[in-house]
């Protein structure tokens, strides 16, 4: 699960998404805990190898928690799919947008613009060229 560059270990998220909760947690915790070791070296005076390890583990584990709350969240709407979603599960857009009228709303006509339209249709006119 780790790609090498060069002397530095990155994870593939690609990698990340076919995993199982369990183990995600349990290769966090695993780096939370090589992050540690990292930095005691780090003020005991590691190697400058080490020091730059500190960076590419950080963002390891940045990338582990991105995929398990993005998992998170997928669940979440496929649980509340079929009724009204959560405030923080629904599309973002911007706030003018979210609270324009929808299409139904907007075709919408009052009953006495009904019977105007329905009394008074547009009139044809017959144009000669």
């Amino acid at each position: 699960f780790f790609a090498r560059h060069g002397d530095k270990m990155k994870i593939k998220v690609h990698e990340l998404r076919t995993k199982s909760k369990t183990d995600l947690t349990k290769q966090l915790d695993e780096m939370k805990s090589e992050l540690a070791s990292l930095r005691v070296a780090k003020v005991t005076g590691g190697a400058a190898s080490k020091l730059s390890k500190i960076k590419v583990v950080r963002k390891s584990i940045a990338r582990v928690l991105t995929v398990i709350n993005q998992k998170k969240k997928d669940n979440l709407r496929q649980f509340y799919k079929d009724n009204l979603l959560p405030l923080d599960l629904r599309k973002k857009k911007t706030r003018a947008i979210r609270r324009a009228l929808t299409k139904k709303e907007k075709s919408l006509k009052t009953l006495k613009q009904m019977k105007k339209d329905k009394h008074y249709p547009l009139r044809k006119y017959a144009v000669k060229a």
